[in-house]
């Protein structure tokens, strides 16, 4: 579970409760932070072995592959640059998830993957329009932020909007369009590596615009969690909108619990 709320109702009841148009559509929606994730992972390793983006960005780099009787490919990509650009998302994730930690419980898990998206997209634009490693050493801090603030917000988001009887199912997605996006990567590098105007690469990290995109409108489509708004104070639409997802009017048992379970987080 993400650090920024006290998650799912933990008292192991199965509440009454209807899977709602609403339920699926949000968690399809919050979990392309999944598939941005697994997008970005997967596309850096196939990116930096294109010959066109080597000249451009790691001219050392590009002329070691070049060479005959250099074998290693340690030798080959040993470039503090190329190195930089790799590691800057993971960095950047790393830094980005403590200050995630705090907005998730302050501004709740739907703002917060709004925050996530617009980091995807900003990213996504510098990384596609680069034309100095500047610009994609930027652009791939951006995508880190990213990373960090949809791996705190989405996994919580999911297992709080999910009915009890099929929390696992829908919280795995997240998961799973992890290891979608990184096979897309891959394939995506397969077809773009053969692009002969030399703009494949420019493709490959453009083409992270999509699950940006999705990250960022269903952040504005989806309602926030009841567990996220009882935490912070919202009692009533809490309540409201736990009726709305849950798909019946009987829902004081489970909303008492996750009243109960905020309480009991506060406390500690």
């Amino acid at each position: 579970m993400a650090g920024g709320g006290f998650g799912a109702a933990s008292g192991g009841g199965d509440f009454e409760a209807k899977i709602t148009p609403l339920v699926i559509i949000s968690c399809i929606m919050a979990a392309s932070g999944g598939l941005m994730f697994g997008y970005d992972v997967g596309i850096s390793g196939g990116v930096t072995s294109m010959p066109h983006f080597q000249k451009k960005f790691f001219p050392v780099v590009y002329r070691k592959t070049q060479e005959t009787g250099l074998e290693s490919n340690y030798c080959k990509y040993d470039n503090q640059g190329l190195q930089l650009f790799t590691s800057s998302l993971y960095l950047a994730a790393l830094i980005s998830t403590f200050f995630a930690s705090y907005t998730t419980r302050l501004l709740g898990r739907k703002l917060t993957m709004l925050i996530a998206g617009i980091f995807f997209v900003v990213g996504t634009v510098f990384n596609a329009a680069a034309i100095n490693l500047l610009m994609l050493i930027i652009g791939r801090i951006l995508l880190g932020c990213g990373v960090g603030f949809a791996n705190q917000a989405v996994p919580l988001f999911l297992s709080e909007i999910a009915p009890t009887r099929i929390r696992g199912a829908l919280n795995i997605l997240f998961q799973l369009n992890i290891t979608i996006g990184i096979l897309f990567a891959n394939l995506i590098n397969y077809g773009t590596n053969k692009i002969t105007g030399g703009y494949g690469w420019r493709v490959s990290l453009g083409l992270a615009g999509i699950p940006a995109g999705m990250l960022t409108l269903g952040s504005l489509i989806v309602v926030d969690t009841p567990n996220s708004l009882i935490e912070r104070g919202k009692l009533e639409e809490g309540k409201a909108v736990l009726k709305r997802i849950r798909g019946v009017d009987n829902v004081d048992p489970e909303f008492l619990e996750i009243v109960e379970a905020s309480r009991v987080a506060k406390d500690e």
